[in-house]
């Protein structure tokens, strides 16, 4: 690994098309003073925006309906979970910051299901937010654009590139506003390092160091009774049939401790699709790629032996772009985007912010989230004649904002899709060990069945997408 620029040697429901295409409606029973948009179109201008979260974890109690609440124009609803105890953590916790917010106790009655696609169904809610374990974002997604909804959804987009390609599609067809939870993009060092060096402040771009770690390896687990609350087989989704154990699926007394989930393949790649997705959203702001990808992957990776957890450790990544910038990862580097150029570099990391209390990498000891070979490049002021890239101050904020302006939101289906394909595309290189080239147009291996193979995965019937009936 030292020599780094050298070549590298390494988710049952009974139907499962949308229940709005079978129920006419579903009755709304909040608060009835609250217009739906379906009724004077989404441009209304004294609405609410009625939102469904989809899932109730770590990550939608501390990131995305923390960050969505404050807006007033947001009104949260429903929530929907697989595990019954979580979906009622939901409604208090909703309840319970409306209650603070207005002093009125009765201001919202949250509705909870068992079945996301109750929310689906319900004509009365605009939006929905899709924070659910990874192998439970595209489907949600796909069936919600279909439904009609506007979309929030975590990272990753998808586990494969095919559901990528078909969320994408379905997005751009119904027309619904989607923005991926790549939030970077709203730091505002992250905008600034991308502005620099789309703006030759380094020179020429030559080569993107990103700081991306592993994970750790997991003891072995047993089987365990099923939770009463929890939902398991629908929570496997499409994923293959495997028993119960805590370890596996999320905390049963904890609403942040990290869930062991993320360090299955079952349900995700690990930190490669976790945190990678917004690294590489990321840098390509910087590379100017964001609608595109890389020509050539390779990777090397450490994979445990036993134990339960079986995602990626310690690895080290190669990609090649047409433009002839080579991007390097590796948990050797320091976490963050390190961007090279024939006339001095830029370093931008997260700093002290962490989305959740049990985020997998520390805040940064450094104070500093952007540094610079010469100071006098970060000082540096972008003219009015100059690439200025997309402002934003909160991620759920713009969504919002998109959704009553039907504008393209910040980190829009294509965009979140082409950063996941990175992702995707270096996992399949970890996988088989050897370089392999990529054809971005499109999105496939060239002369390589082995590996185009993986570009999808097998699904358990009746789940997955591909049993979604378009």
């Amino acid at each position: 690994m030292k020599n780094e620029n050298k070549t590298i040697s390494r988710r049952k429901f009974i139907d499962t098309s949308v229940k709005a295409t079978l129920l006419s409606s579903v009755a709304f029973s909040g608060f009835p003073t609250i217009v739906p948009s379906s009724v004077f179109g989404k441009n209304a201008p004294s609405e609410k925006i009625n939102i469904g979260q989809i899932g109730f974890g770590r990550i939608a109690m501390t990131h995305d309906l923390a960050e969505t609440l404050k807006y007033d124009i947001a009104r949260i609803v429903a929530v929907a979970d697989f595990d019954s105890n979580r979906a009622e953590k939901g409604k208090q916790f909703i309840e319970n910051y409306y209650t603070k917010k207005t002093g009125n106790s009765g201001y919202v009655d949250v509705k909870t299901y068992g079945d996301y696609r109750d929310i689906l169904a319900d004509k009365s809610i605009d939006a929905v937010i899709i924070s659910t374990p990874d192998h439970w974002h595209a489907q949600p997604a796909i069936e919600a654009a279909l439904a009609g909804k506007d979309i929030y959804v975590q990272k990753p987009t998808s586990l494969t590139i095919k559901e990528g390609q078909m969320l994408r599609d379905v997005v751009n067809r119904k027309k619904v506003i989607l923005q991926v939870g790549t939030q970077q993009r709203a730091m505002s060092q992250f905008r600034i390092a991308a502005e620099l060096v789309r703006n030759g402040r380094i020179g020429k771009l030559e080569t993107v160091k990103i700081g991306l770690p592993g994970d750790p390896s997991g003891p072995e687990a047993d089987e365990m009774p099923l939770p009463k609350n929890l939902n398991y087989n629908d929570w496997l989704g499409s994923t293959p049939e495997v028993y119960y154990t805590e370890m596996r699926v999320h905390p049963q007394n904890s609403m942040t401790d990290r869930p062991g989930w993320l360090r299955c393949e079952q349900f995700g790649a690990g930190m490669i699709t976790g945190w990678g997705q917004h690294h590489f959203d990321s840098a390509a702001w910087g590379m100017d790629t964001e609608l595109t990808g890389p020509v050539s992957i390779e990777a090397v990776a450490q994979f445990p032996k036993s134990g339960l957890w079986n995602v990626h450790g310690d690895f080290m990544a190669k990609a090649e772009y047409k433009n002839g910038i080579t991007m390097l990862t590796s948990g050797g580097y320091p976490n963050g985007i390190r961007y090279e150029g024939t006339e001095g570099w830029i370093f931008v990391t997260r700093g002290s912010y962490t989305a959740s209390p049990s985020d997998p990498v520390a805040a940064g000891k450094n104070s500093k989230s952007l540094e610079a070979s010469d100071p006098k490049i970060l000082t540096s002021v972008i003219k009015e004649n100059e690439i200025h890239l997309y402002t934003i101050d909160n991620q759920h904020g713009n969504w919002l904002d998109c959704i009553k302006s039907r504008k393209e939101p910040i980190s829009p289906v294509e965009k979140g899709h082409r950063a996941c394909s990175i992702c995707l595309i270096t996992h399949i290189a970890m996988k088989l060990g050897r370089k392999l080239t990529w054809n971005p147009d499109k999105e496939v291996f060239i002369n390589d069945n082995e590996a185009n193979s993986m570009l999808s995965r097998t699904q358990r019937s009746p789940y997955g997408t591909d049993y979604i009936k378009m």
